[in-house]
């Protein structure tokens, strides 16, 4: 395939992965853009492949190999599971990265291709794209352990952190100085090593520092990551497609951790320096006795209260993914919607493990897209609902945020279903949110609580209905 034609179809890849990204931007058109994206990138891999002459069958066994371990996870990955799957291909991405940089630091040619001024830009860009890549990988194995729940969801604080962050970045611009100075002689790859393990550890405490309630965050920032590690690796090959793909991934991962950090009224440097998600902010069992009793209700009684209902509001947490609801909250919403009861879904922005995870449990679930509403559309609403049915949420509804100025999570916007007559909150126990706050709303006089597992109590609902 000549050059012009490669060029060609990087362009044509480029445009497809913009419209990809435009069409995930809203529901209806999501499938398509997912389908825009997956053409883009087979035209990407047939025009680069189509350059590759020495070792053509290497790199096709391993495109069968990586194709084959990505159909298997797609078929067998549980939509529950979709936070841990999509921080371990964020790991990936590093790895690659990694790997790359270091290949492309180790070409016998390297001197002879660069020199001087070039030379420096491109070690650079080397280095810049390893200590990215290597950041990425190991943040997104903690993170993986964390939303799979391998590792515990309350933040490591180390103490002075912050120094200990500072003396690994300082380090790494150090390290950063002494690999181009040796790399224009032949050397380089002793702080380059050095620079990688650092790059590995602060990862790993970066992460480490972050509290579950962050974990959204945690994993649109490391989308981001993984989207500049590949733009660095895209200079260092010189390859404007991996450039400009990065660019896209990175850019639109970070305003995704704007638009999250937004949502929970927090400063993106405060998340990234942790703490969020202690125990501290009311776990205890003496906090639970303090605040009252509450009231337990059952299926029957559930059933009789939506069927006397107009207006009726489903807010969805990670609850419901764990217990694989969606399916029965689909039957449920399509009983009361053939009664004439109006049936609404209000999602928040930070509601599960990642950026719209209850969104694509309910497009799975095939709930239509018009009546799903994002909590700005809804919040207003609240008074006029007449039933509003928390499943396996709590940090989202919970009334602290506006009413203790010294909650872990105040100030931060929250679904306001207690103004609404009734509101029914399905949990298995009394136990925190992944945030460890305890919530008043349990203990309001409009609150009842149907405890058990989300699916057998809707089921039971269901068959009450």
């Amino acid at each position: 395939m000549s050059e012009g034609i490669v060029t060609a179809s990087y362009v044509g890849a480029t445009i497809l992965f913009i419209l990809a990204l435009g069409g995930l931007s809203n529901q209806e058109t999501a499938r398509r853009g997912n389908l825009f994206g997956m053409i883009g990138m087979a035209v990407a891999l047939i025009a680069t492949m189509s350059g590759v002459t020495a070792n053509l069958g290497i790199l096709i066994v391993a495109l069968l190999i990586g194709s084959s371990i990505g159909l298997v996870l797609a078929k067998r990955v549980q939509m529950t599971q979709m936070p841990e799957l999509v921080a371990m291909l964020h790991s990936l991405v590093g790895l690659a990265a990694v790997l790359v940089g270091f290949a492309n630091f180790m070409d016998p040619e390297r001197l002879t291709h660069y020199a001087g001024v070039e030379l420096t830009i491109h070690d650079i860009e080397t280095y810049l794209g390893i200590l990215i890549g290597a950041i990425t990988l190991s943040g997104s194995i903690i993170a993986f352990g964390k939303l799979s729940g391998k590792i515990g969801g309350n933040p490591m604080l180390m103490p002075g952190r912050h120094f200990f962050n500072l003396g690994l970045l300082l380090g790494s611009l150090y390290l950063c100085k002494m690999f181009v100075e040796e790399s224009a002689t032949g050397g380089g790859l002793v702080p380059l090593l050095i620079m990688t393990g650092i790059a590995l550890l602060f990862g790993i405490h970066m992460v480490m520092a972050i509290g579950g309630a962050d974990m959204p965050v945690v994993v649109s920032m490391l989308n981001s990551y993984s989207g500049w590690a590949a733009s660095a690796t895209g200079f260092m090959l010189n390859n404007d497609l991996l450039i400009v793909t990065g660019a896209l991934v990175g850019s639109s991962g970070a305003i995704l951790s704007y638009i999250m950090c937004r949502a929970m009224n927090r400063k993106f440097i405060a998340v990234i320096a942790g703490g969020f998600g202690t125990t501290s902010g009311g776990g205890s069992s003496a906090s639970v006795e303090e605040q009252g009793e509450v009231i337990a209700i059952h299926a029957p009684e559930v059933a009789a209260l939506l069927l006397e209902s107009k207006e009726v509001m489903i807010i969805p947490g990670y609850g419901m993914a764990v217990a694989q609801a969606q399916h029965i909250v689909n039957e449920i919403t399509k009983t009361l919607r053939a009664k004439k009861i109006n049936v609404r879904f209000g999602i928040h922005p930070v509601a599960g493990r990642m950026p719209g995870h209850m969104n694509v449990l309910l497009a799975e679930a095939k709930v239509p897209y018009d009546i799903v509403f994002e909590m700005d559309e809804i919040n207003d609403d609240f008074p006029k609902i007449d039933v509003s049915i928390v499943i396996g949420a709590n940090d989202i509804v919970n009334p602290s945020a506006q009413t203790d100025p010294d909650s872990p999570i105040a100030g931060m916007p929250v679904m306001e279903c207690w103004k609404g007559a009734t509101t029914i909150v399905l949990k298995r126990g009394m136990a925190t949110g992944y945030a460890g706050v305890q919530n008043p709303l349990f203990f309001k006089e409009n609150t009842r609580m149907l405890f058990g597992d989300a699916r057998t109590s809707l089921d039971e609902v269901f068959k009450n209905l």
